[in-house]
């Protein structure tokens, strides 16, 4: 059964207490659903900045889904950049000229539903084998994680995602630090038509990589939405913050390099 990103907002901000993943009848798919959406965005002043960017802007379709089947989480994107082919864009020259698209998936195995038990304690819900793997087109970003994830209900934000894994270096065949993430979905203001205005975000860190020259032991990013919402469309914009984004320090990947810093997203999302 299909529930839509509405209906499943709605549900989520109505709970006044955790209700932990109960597998004990067998019936793993009771809880299934999927959502498919495409986001018309354009990104500001991106980090890192560009060697040979005229400007550190560029438009991007993004085809983003997710859902739930039987003991299978899932979440995903993949980007596709410079959809209107602009030459001064930041996708379209220096280092990022070869860029035109990225790919996030990241399945997570429930624990809960494999071992039909319940796994849950204080305000963790559900514990899952939880994996990420980031793909660029241009190679440059091509890692794998793997560890322990959970579901976990957080004070006004309600359930709250959080992961913490071992961090691969697909390219260079090598493990290299931790990667710790979380993500949230906040509906906090309704419309009388049932539309309404969310906070959703995330947050990428990692930490334990190899410090070498140029290069720094941890770093990340948070993403930070204000997004009004229907069954069918959204609209928002979103604030997000980098500290030694990708582990590089400033100017460590080529001179005038920004790792550290904000940009701004716009976005318009029809869902199907």
């Amino acid at each position: 059964m299909r529930k839509s990103l509405l209906a499943l907002s709605v549900l989520a901000l109505s709970s006044t207490s955790a209700f932990a993943a109960d597998y004990s009848d067998g019936d793993t798919h009771k809880n299934d659903y999927k959502w498919l959406q495409f986001n018309a965005m354009y990104s500001f002043g991106e980090i890192p900045t560009s060697e040979g960017a005229t400007k550190e802007d560029h438009d991007y379709l993004e085809m983003e889904f997710g859902g739930r089947s039987g003991i299978w989480d899932l979440y995903g994107y993949v980007d596709v950049f410079n959809l209107s082919q602009d030459s001064g864009q930041k996708k379209a020259n220096g280092v990022d000229s070869n860029e035109k698209m990225f790919m996030k998936f990241a399945p997570r195995m429930s624990l809960d539903g494999l071992t039909g038990k319940d796994l849950s304690f204080g305000p963790v819900q559900e514990l899952y084998i939880a994996t990420l793997m980031n793909w660029s087109g241009n190679d440059v970003v091509n890692n794998a994680n793997i560890g322990l994830g959970s579901d976990v209900m957080v004070p006004w934000l309600g359930k709250v995602g959080l992961n913490l894994m071992a961090h691969y270096e697909i390219g260079r065949s090598e493990w290299d630090g931790f990667h710790a993430s979380t993500n949230w979905f906040k509906p906090f203001f309704f419309f009388e038509n049932g539309s309404f205005i969310s906070y959703q975000g995330y947050i990428d860190w990692q930490f334990g990589m190899d410090s070498a020259e140029g290069k720094s032991a941890d770093g990340g990013n948070m993403f930070n939405g204000i997004y009004w919402h229907s069954d069918r469309f959204a609209v928002g914009y979103g604030l997000k913050a980098y500290k030694n984004v990708y582990g590089l320090k400033d100017e460590s990947a080529w001179p005038g390099a920004d790792t550290t810093g904000f940009s701004h997203y716009v976005s318009a999302t029809y869902k199907f």
